[in-house]
């Protein structure tokens, strides 16, 4: 089977308030989707994680997000398109900074929360993402299957990546269940391992429905905010592993320039 990338969002506190445990899914995950400052994150957060994970080998990206501190980057805003880009590119070079100081660099860009969600359909917005990434440089983007933001990624010459998510809610159209809705989250670590073990030996999703879904994806996230995250990671990585999947990130954090 072809390897597959093990991705978390990591350093998603704010000065003393502390969200997840960074250091454990550091020894499980292949990619750290690192916040930015704009939902989480501030700057000691940000080279710590950085630290941390160019000390494990673990490729560090730029978790975009809406500049929502207050609401988690989980709130709508219909930011005008040009200042997106800026924003999104601002938060990028702000993390490379930090990644360098660390002796690796930003690998790839991910949104995070409503902004993942809103350039599923959002043909603006994704635009501005893909551009703002764009205009950092040749990064790839982490994103939902079919969206119109790996579209708008490959328009600009960006490599688009699949990501599929072990612990989230999927509705018949492939997308993901709104966190208002008490299906948003798988809870039990035997079913986020039966997920990502279908995932990775038939390329298969099943939906809140029943409707089972083609899902090609390079790159699994493993969510670090939800209950028993570590354990479901580690359940995960292990099942993988056990079936002859061997995780490995899909970009690069070699230090160039």
């Amino acid at each position: 089977m072809h390897p597959l990338d093990l991705n978390a969002d990591l350093g998603e506190g704010f000065g003393s308030w502390k969200l997840g445990d960074d250091e454990a899914l550091l020894g499980v995950v292949t990619s750290a989707n690192v916040a930015c400052g704009f939902h989480a994150g501030d700057p000691s957060i940000m080279r710590g994680v950085c630290v941390s994970a160019a000390a494990r080998g673990v490729v560090v990206g730029a978790q975009v997000s809406y500049r929502d501190l207050a609401g988690f980057g989980r709130r709508f805003i219909d930011v005008n398109p040009g200042q997106l880009a800026d924003e999104v590119l601002y938060q990028i070079g702000a993390l490379d900074a930090c990644a360098r100081a660390a002796g690796t660099r930003v690998g790839y860009v991910k949104p995070h929360g409503a902004l993942y969600n809103a350039t599923v359909r959002h043909t603006g917005q994704a635009r501005a993402v893909a551009e703002g990434a764009r205009a950092f440089g040749a990064l790839p983007i982490l994103g939902l299957p079919g969206s119109e933001l790996l579209a708008e990624a490959e328009r600009v010459g960006l490599t688009p990546v699949f990501e599929a998510f072990a612990d989230r809610g999927y509705t018949p159209e492939g997308t993901l269940v709104p966190r208002s809705s008490p299906d948003a989250l798988l809870t039990g670590t035997d079913a986020v391992v039966e997920r990502a073990v279908r995932l990775a030996e038939a390329g298969e999703i099943v939906a809140v429905d029943g409707t089972v879904l083609p899902v090609r994806a390079r790159s699994l996230c493993l969510h670090g905010d939800t209950p028993g995250a570590v354990e479901h990671a580690r359940a995960v990585r292990a099942a993988l592993e056990a079936k002859g999947v061997t995780p490995a990130p899909f970009a690069s954090g070699r230090m160039v320039g």
